[in-house]
């Protein structure tokens, strides 16, 4: 058919961009529903499950092999009912038959490619899977023929290992047992930390490096809770050098999803939302915790990235940039030397190219990635005699040159939907900034993208729904969105301390009970009761490159109940802690968030109320001073002067004693369930403060 117009398949009605890159494929793709299982039953054929994503590169690859080649989809339509997944769309499908490709082969990735029966019970699992057998690794081809004759011919054999593996998804996944949490696994998690840490590289462990921000998280609150100066250590060497390596976009701003050599130097090139707003958080809590400017320049460098290249004009965030740029991965991102001399001539080139490691021979396919793995700017200026000063002036102008002449390049693809979870991420990353920083402007954002959420993601029942493209919000919401935009608003609400984020956040929390948590056992499935029912409801308890939604509605509830003061939040939170204390124990190290929720849950605090009028100065510098606290367990409350400030007293019950104190605006700090006298001053409160704020 080269060369010939290619009808589209089923996928040309998705909003998927995914489904769309495939809806001109020669396979008959069907998306995820009722028509691909109706007719699998009724012709008794095997599923073949493709799950990815838009910005998946080895997804690109298999595309271009198999599922555009007429003889890969000649054997798919006639032998298999072939289903096409977004993992990003419909994550709860991914985290199943990611836990059967786990199960069955003891690792897993993207694209995902599973084989099962009818009633979707997977038989076959792997990854990546080439045309022809190439070095050992089994071909498309070679395995779609021997798995059609083992279907029709020895079918009990299939059908046995899809009970199996089914019988291994119900006790494996499926928690159906509570312990009692353990505040030792902490220090457990420290020590692993320890033992694993690169002190050549910064990160943990060998290549490939994630940057794993809610280990940092974790590290930063465990030194101030244990006096342990090395967890700050191996996180401020780990921020510092992934900044310096080529992970970090040194041109355009923004972190790659992660490194695939223990140098952080050359980045899997793709960009993702959620990654962006999490390594955002961590530095930003660095910032808070040392006072360290650059901590704070990377994050703002963030959101300028997030600004210009992710965010719709109404307000949300687009979800990813591809790695690829004209079906090469990096491509938009590499210089040579010549290319950087064209845009910024000879001499200003030299300086920029001796910088950031830009070389004739090139550390990546003959091209170079800009770093400063290797680079001291002291030696740099000394070298080409200039003041430190005057070099970094005309490294950032010139990179601003170098940044207009990329986008002239051809752009990789953009993901454009928009997904509620990784939005309440990037809400979460800019309210912290706003309070770290001092920014309103962050908290403006902050704000335009929750509204947006509100507007067009939730249902006329009050539903939250998942996704929004093109004017289309589907998809009920997952755990993760709930428990992400949870923490978007509790941050949302300490940024700005309007009610209004508040009284939402308790809406989503209660909906999030209601639809997803596990009374018997506590915690959370990852699915709705009103959802679609998969072979398995699965509770997601581990941390991979985003937290669990578990670990993050165990610490946002115990937040939640801090802030508002109802008891059922702190009891949703203590079950969660109990009903995930097995499976936490046997891998502390791999659920970061929850330890940090257990941390909260065992000493919390400072939890400040400030009262008073917030047009007066003295208040404004209260409420500034508990902001930019480093206070991981922290809560900051707000109760204005006059009637609004009667019916919060009214609504929360534990603020209606809080009031001013000689007509002065008053601060109330509670730390580890003990309140200090009530201060009228932003100086005594930052005294009272001081034990926290370590700068």
């Amino acid at each position: 058919m080269q060369g010939m117009e290619r009808r589209s398949n089923r996928l040309i009605h998705e909003k998927s961009p995914y489904l769309l890159q495939h809806a001109h494929n020669p396979v008959d793709w069907y998306p995820w529903g009722r028509e691909a299982f109706d007719k699998a039953k009724k012709e008794n054929k095997p599923i073949f499950l493709s799950i990815g994503y838009s910005t998946c590169h080895y997804c690109h690859v298999m595309e271009r092999e198999s599922f555009e080649n007429d003889e890969i989809a000649a054997l798919l339509n006639k032998d298999y009912v072939a289903i096409k997944v977004d993992r990003e769309e419909r994550p709860d499908i991914d985290a199943l038959y990611m836990a059967a490709c786990q199960a069955m082969t003891g690792s897993g990735g993207w694209p995902l490619t599973i084989l099962m029966t009818p009633k979707q019970e997977p038989f076959f699992a792997g990854t990546y899977i080439p045309k022809e057998r190439t070095a050992g690794r089994f071909g498309l081809k070679e395995l779609l023929t021997q798995l059609t004759n083992k279907w029709r011919n020895g079918k009990s054999e299939v059908t046995g290992i899809a009970a199996k593996i089914r019988t291994e998804l119900d006790k494996h996944r499926s928690i159906s047992s509570k312990g009692k949490w353990d505040p030792s696994m902490a220090a457990q998690a420290y020590e692993t930390y320890t033992q694993i840490f690169d002190e050549d590289n910064g990160g943990f462990g060998n290549a490939p490096k994630f940057p794993m921000p809610h280990n940092l998280s974790l590290l930063m609150a465990y030194d101030v809770k244990a006096g342990e100066p090395n967890a700050l250590r191996m996180t401020e060497e780990t921020l510092d050098a992934m900044w310096r390596g080529g992970i970090y976009d040194h041109i355009g701003f923004g972190f790659s999803r992660y490194s695939t050599d223990s140098q952080w130097l050359v980045p899997h090139f793709e960009k993702m939302l959620c990654d962006n707003a999490q390594v955002a958080i961590a530095y930003s809590e660095a910032y808070q915790r040392t006072g360290n400017p650059l901590y704070r320049t990377v994050t703002e460098q963030i959101f300028t990235y997030v600004e210009r290249e992710m965010t719709d004009v109404e307000g949300g965030f687009y979800s990813a940039q591809d790695a690829d740029s004209e079906g090469v991965e990096g491509k938009f991102y590499v210089w040579t030397p010549q290319e950087v001399e064209e845009v910024l001539g000879s001499e200003a080139a030299q300086r920029f190219n001796r910088v950031y490691d830009i070389t004739e021979e090139g550390n990546f396919n003959g091209s170079s990635i800009p770093n400063l793995i290797h680079t001291a700017i002291e030696e740099v200026a000394d070298e080409v005699g200039m003041t430190v000063e005057a070099l970094l002036a005309e490294l950032d102008a010139n990179r601003a040159k170098l940044y207009e002449a990329r986008m002239n390049r051809v752009n990789p693809h953009k993901d454009d939907k928009i997904l509620t979870g990784w939005n309440g991420l990037m809400i979460a990353a800019l309210a912290f900034a706003a309070k770290a920083f001092g920014e309103p402007a962050y908290a403006q954002r902050a704000e335009r993208a929750a509204s947006f959420l509100k507007n067009k993601l939730v249902r006329e029942d009050g539903r939250l729904l998942a996704r929004y493209r093109e004017g289309e919000a589907a998809i009920p919401a997952f755990l993760d969105d709930y428990a992400f935009l949870l923490w978007g608003l509790n941050e949302l609400y300490e940024a700005t301390l309007k009610p209004e984020w508040l009284e939402w956040a308790q809406t989503i929390a209660d909906q999030m009970i209601r639809l997803f948590g596990d009374r018997a056992y506590g915690a959370f499935f990852f699915t709705a009761s009103d959802a679609e029912k998969l072979i398995v409801r699965l509770k997601e308890t581990m941390d991979g490159a985003q937290p669990s939604g578990n670990s993050v509605a165990a610490r946002q509830l115990h937040k939640l109940f801090r802030l508002t003061g109802e008891l059922h939040y702190r009891d949703w939170a203590i079950d969660t802690l109990d009903g995930l204390a097995e499976k936490v124990s046997q891998f502390p190290s791999a659920h970061a968030m929850i330890l940090l929720a257990g941390l909260a849950a065992e000493s919390a605090g400072p939890d400040v109320v400030i009262t008073g009028d917030r047009s007066d100065a003295e208040t404004a510098a209260m409420i500034a001073a508990a902001q930019q606290a480093y206070a991981p367990h922290g809560t900051i409350l707000f109760v204005p002067a006059g009637d609004e400030g009667a019916a919060m007293r009214e609504k929360w019950p534990h603020v209606a004693d809080k009031g001013v104190v000689d007509g002065k605006p008053t601060a109330y700090v509670c730390r580890d369930f003990a309140c200090q006298a009530p201060v009228t001053s932003s100086v005594a409160l930052k005294e009272q403060l001081g034990g926290v704020r370590l700068q």
